[in-house]
């Protein structure tokens, strides 16, 4: 494996960020690189995303962490989008002060008009483009692509074949926690014909998650349910990849770069994710032993943030049915995320309000360094000092009178009650 892709001798962690917010807890929590979409070209258009603004503070906020940023253009472009794609790229090239560390891109055109506005980009091929074999490795790194990511549905045999096929200095990376699409490498057509909404140009409305019924058309424009209790299910709905529990087979396999999905997670999700693999690779790192001794403690924390039960995919061998929920497309959730501190000032934490909670509330602080605590919410304030007992309002500034202190970045949650709907 390249060292150079794991900085000080460790594989990369590489978060999603889908908000200026989320970036820095991902940045904050232990990733080495983030990656991240602007407003147009990228295939999560209905994130947030990044203007260039953000996307200039954001990249300078996490170099000055030693954290590197790629930014996405990985749409399957048609002609008049060539144009537009040739502005961006100039942009993203004159950025001031800082710029991205990496482009990623799936269309060829795209990437032929990326290196030739922007030559000295660093290029990572996206899954998009169905990277199932060493001979694409090498056709893309004749071409000057520095990294590929793996195709999804790739076994650890293959990626090690791979690896035993490539340059050393070529850098694999593959997913390793979050949401399976159900169509080959996200190459779907199922949104664009259900709903005019494009996946593969960033528009996807995630039909996969839907319910589905077989039925017969009895008359002209009339349908009857051919199963017996005509509900339907969930056809295509995959449990999330996950495979905390299998570090060390992914280092052996000599995969530089572990990539977590979820550029439309909020920071909460984030957060955990980023603080589990942290652990389990630095673990790993340090010795085989010590991670397999904590290794329950990464899987439970894992399962405590939003999840729709996990799978290890392809990694090892076809998944058979039990990779796939069929009676429900709903997430196993059990925090409520509060809010990211955002100033601590005279003994109060300022936070962005995101979900309701009251005065008296025993709330939990996520701490980078996994020493969470809970507290008590002892007083709060409105953005003008008035004393409030609640926070009705969705993204309320608030002051927080804490019974333990909290510090910047770190996150607030809260144990979800258990007879709340899921």
């Amino acid at each position: 494996m390249n060292d150079k892709t794991r900085g000080q001798g460790r594989p990369e962690l590489l978060m999603p960020a889908g908000s200026l917010e989320v970036l820095k807890t991902a940045v904050i929590f232990g990733a080495d690189a983030v990656y991240i979409g602007g407003d147009v070209f990228g295939l999560r258009a209905m994130a947030k995303n990044f203007s260039l603004e953000e996307m200039a503070e954001g990249i300078v906020f996490a170099h000055s962490h030693g954290v590197r940023v790629y930014v996405t253009a990985n749409i399957f472009a048609h002609n008049g989008d060539l144009e537009s794609a040739a502005e961006y790229f100039a942009r993203l090239r004159d950025m001031q002060p800082q710029h991205c560390d990496a482009l990623i891109v799936s269309d060829p055109g795209m990437f032929a008009v990326a290196k030739r506005i922007w030559p000295e980009a660093e290029i990572h091929i996206s899954t998009q483009a169905n990277n199932t074999n060493y001979e694409t490795y090498l056709f893309w790194w004749r071409l000057g692509a520095k990294r590929v990511v793996s195709a999804r549905e790739l076994s650890l045999s293959e990626l090690r074949t791979i690896r035993q096929h490539i340059p050393p200095e070529m850098e694999i990376e593959s997913f390793v926690h979050g949401a399976m699409c159900i169509s080959y490498s996200g190459r779907c057509l199922l949104s664009n014909y259900f709903t005019g909404r494009d996946a593969n140009r960033g528009a996807c409305t995630h039909p996969c998650r839907w319910r589905y019924a077989l039925v017969e058309e009895t008359r002209p424009g009339e349908y009857m349910p051919v199963t017996e209790n005509g509900r339907g299910t969930f056809l295509f709905n995959s449990k999330d990849l996950c495979m905390v529990e299998h570090v060390p087979e992914l280092l052996e396999a000599g995969i530089d770069s572990l990539k977590v999905e979820g550029r439309m997670k909020n920071a909460l999700y984030v957060a955990v994710i980023a603080r589990a693999y942290r652990r389990a690779i630095d673990d790993c790192l340090m010795s085989e032993e010590l991670y397999r001794a904590n290794r329950d403690r990464y899987v439970k924390e894992v399962s405590q943030c939003t999840n729709r039960r996990y799978t290890t995919g392809f990694y090892f061998g076809r998944p058979d049915a039990d990779a796939q929920i069929y009676d429900s497309s709903t997430y196993v959730n059990e925090y409520i995320y509060l809010g990211i501190v955002e100033e601590v000032r005279d003994g109060r934490v300022r936070i962005t309000q995101r979900n309701k909670f009251f005065v008296g509330d025993t709330v939990e602080i996520m701490r980078p360094n996994g020493d969470d605590e809970p507290v008590r919410v002892l007083a709060m304030y409105d953005n003008d000092g008035t004393p409030v007992e609640s926070c009705p309002h969705a993204k309320q500034t608030l002051w927080l009178e804490l019974s333990a202190p909290a510090g910047r970045y770190e996150l607030l949650r809260m144990r979800k009650p258990a007879d709340d709907p899921v």
